[in-house]
């Protein structure tokens, strides 16, 4: 696996700036960590929303069965969280877990299996009433069950060498089995978990707050006394609030000149840790509409797009950087670039591709097509690259007007339909093409342009049970070009790069490539 060893040497080489011993030191305890995040969270319930705006500040007050290990910068390493240990039937269909004994909810009552398997229905077989955005990459699951308070038990319909790796993901939050009987939507907006913090406020347009869980399960952990988060959605203000030490870290990212202004204003104050990161950017039609039901007009609206130019541009100013297929390029199952060019809107020859587009507008009769591209209105990195896609359309003589709207209201209207066009970013935990590429599928509540590609689907079920990694990069390459170029339900743009530069006092949190990973802050302390 060359390509594999190769992207874990660059994530090794790329977080230069990282004090190595830190991992040496005894951690210290007391003290409070402020945090930036840059939107607000649409609700509290992990199971259902998809934004770090959720996650960075509500992670702390939760467990999960397993997590990804907060020390290893590959961010493929797996642990147990609540999970002791495990085994894994010879035919890959049982995975039977030994849930830790004595952890306590933040309400003082003891968790078990039981609410372990009502967490994990919750998600896998979700209630009419409760949306679950992690629903479809369950699909090979037959049943929970919870046969002694200890122990917990998966049973697959089919073998699935993810996973164990899918059960890692740090969405899913284990929640009191009681108050989901009740209610399975109080957690939308009520914090309540086993985690290393405790709830104590959370003020819109302000903070969150957390404190330490006394009574938490990993004795002497965590070591912070608590944790603030602060609201801060312009990208000037984070930089201005690290750079005048007012808060300590943004754990998203920042864009290369925010880095660099930020290491000559604070020197040897300042540390800063890079990573490759599973996230990309693009565009999503709404497929329910017309004429994006037609995919001339679709292809068109890729072939516009000057990708390796912009690439370029946009590296510079934005927190993006590579042209990318469906996994992260230097990645095991990343198209190599070769292949890459083979597809709508990849090509060299930017001036041919506008002009085949321009012919895909005439023939579908919208030569001089029009409308209202929603956006997020986060500055990094969806702004500068709304500007550059309408910038890229007017070239082929389309016009777009730009709406950039707060987070709850984009997701709101991507969940309700309620756009033409859409700049979405699928952002995912372990690069792992079962994970990385579900957006995509038919019955997936992300599939945000409502398309019903069923042979979409097949392909992405067969590529997820074979064992045979050939067969399944011929089989991920197929799914790629239906999805980029013979049907275009989704407009790739670039990958993202992360770049968090932090105050040098900030110790125990190691980067990885996303920033879903490794939020508890149980590791983290203060140097002083």
């Amino acid at each position: 696996m060359p390509a594999m060893k190769t992207f874990l040497t660059a994530l090794a080489l790329v977080s230069l700036l990282v004090t190595p011993a830190a991992a040496q030191e005894t951690p210290r305890r007391g003290g409070e960590l402020v945090f930036v995040v840059a939107a607000e969270p649409p609700s509290f319930d992990a199971h259902q929303e998809e934004t770090f705006a959720m996650l960075h500040p509500g992670a702390p007050q939760y467990n999960t069965l397993m997590r990804v290990d907060p020390t290893d910068r590959t961010g493929t390493k797996l642990v147990g969280d609540l999970a002791e240990s495990w085994t894994i039937s010879p035919d890959r269909r049982i995975y039977t877990f030994k849930v830790r004994k004595g952890v306590k909810f933040h309400d003082g009552s003891v968790m078990t299996s039981a609410d372990v398997k009502a967490s994990y229905d919750h998600i896998i077989f979700p209630p009419a009433a409760v949306v679950s955005s992690r629903q479809a990459t369950y699909g090979a699951v037959q049943s929970v069950q919870a046969p002694a308070p200890d122990t917990v038990v998966f049973r697959l319909k089919h073998p699935e060498a993810s996973f164990l790796t899918n059960l890692a993901q740090p969405w899913n939050w284990i929640y009191k089995a009681d108050i989901l009987a009740k209610d399975p939507n109080w957690y939308k907006t009520n914090v309540m978990g086993t985690g290393p913090f405790k709830f104590v406020e959370y003020v819109r347009g302000s903070h969150w707050v957390g404190k330490r869980n006394p009574d938490y399960w990993d004795k002497g952990k965590p070591y912070l006394d608590g944790f603030r988060a602060i609201f801060i959605p312009s990208a000037s203000a984070q930089v201005a609030a690290v750079r005048g030490e007012r808060a300590m870290i943004q754990f998203r990212s920042f864009t290369p000149a925010d880095r660099d202004s930020l290491v000559n204003a604070l020197g040897s104050k300042i540390t800063v840790q890079e990573s490759a990161w599973n996230c990309s950017i693009g565009v999503t039609p709404n497929e329910q509409k017309k004429p994006y039901d037609d995919k001339r007009v679709r292809r068109a609206l890729s072939l516009a797009l000057d990708r390796w130019e912009g690439s370029k541009a946009l590296s510079r100013i934005a927190l993006i950087k590579e042209v990318a297929g469906i996994q992260v390029p230097g990645t095991q199952w990343a198209t190599p670039p070769a292949e890459l060019e083979k597809l709508a809107g990849y090509g060299r020859d930017i001036n041919a591709a506008r002009a085949e587009a321009r012919r895909l507008l005439k023939e579908a009769g919208v030569e001089n097509l029009s409308f209202t591209l929603l956006n997020r209105a986060v500055p990094q990195p969806y702004e500068p690259f709304g500007i550059w896609l309408i910038d890229q359309w007017r070239q082929i003589g389309i016009t777009v007007k730009h709406n950039a709207v707060e987070t709850s209201s984009w997701f709101g209207a991507l969940r309700s339909g309620d756009f033409e066009v859409a700049v979405t970013a699928p952002c995912n935990t372990i690069v792992e093409p079962d994970l990385d590429i579900h957006w995509f599928l038919t019955t997936s509540p992300v599939n945000y342009g409502k398309h019903k590609d069923t042979v979409m689907d097949d392909l992405y079920s067969r590529q997820s049970r074979t064992l045979d990694s050939e067969e399944r990069r011929r089989l991920l390459r197929q799914y790629e070009k239906r999805l980029y170029d013979e049907e275009v339900h989704f407009i790739m743009g670039f990958q993202w790069h992360r770049i968090v530069p932090h105050l040098a006092k900030v110790r125990g949190w190691t980067i990885s490539p996303s920033h879903f990973l490794n939020q508890q802050l149980d590791t983290v302390w203060l140097s002083d």
